[in-house]
């Protein structure tokens, strides 16, 4: 969405819930409840983002819920939305942190990789792995889901493996285990 960087997706519409407009959304990297509902949600028509406001809002288990927008009214209008990605204003959403949220703040972080076998942090060379998107809390075997050229790769979050973090540019640089990529 060129020109509307400022817009995150935070959540999908994903059908409708009776015939009076009100909603399924799935959620996406963060929690239903972490949403400001005096803020504006965006949905993408013609290549522009246009306002909603949330009318009522009920959690439905860790990533979905019941919503009713603005000018959503019937069974008609869910059906026009469905399947259409939710953005909300960056500067809306709370702030994640390594320190408080763990891993998963992680989310929406670019992946590097050492390329060669220089391991010194001055002249080493990396490239871009992907977009990190999940984080999936395997007991004992933590994992982030990274969005690479060739695909979804699951690649596993062991502090050995994690060469460097930087929460500034939100880059990871990790050497990754042969055969993942």
């Amino acid at each position: 969405m060129a020109g509307y960087d400022n817009l995150q997706q935070i959540a999908q519409v994903l059908k409708s819930n009776g015939t009076d407009g009100e909603l399924v959304m799935g959620f996406r990297e963060i929690a239903p409840e972490d949403i400001n509902l005096n803020e504006p949600v965006f949905i993408v028509f013609d290549g522009l983002p246009v306002p909603f406001y949330i009318e009522s809002f009920t959690k439905r288990g860790n990533s979905k819920a019941l919503v009713r927008l603005t000018d959503i009214c019937s069974m008609e209008d869910v059906e026009e939305i469905a399947g259409k990605a939710v953005y909300v204003e960056e500067d809306s959403l709370p702030e994640m942190s390594l320190e408080e949220d763990g891993y998963a703040a992680l989310i929406g972080w670019i992946l590097f990789s050492p390329v060669g076998e220089s391991m010194s942090s001055e002249d080493m060379e990396v490239e871009e792995i992907g977009e990190i998107t999940d984080f999936i809390d395997i007991p004992n075997n933590p994992c982030i889901e990274v969005d690479t050229k060739n695909g979804a790769v699951m690649i596993p979050l062991h502090e050995d493996l994690i060469l460097s973090v930087d929460p500034e540019y939100q880059e990871i640089i990790m050497q990754i285990p042969a055969g993942l990529l």
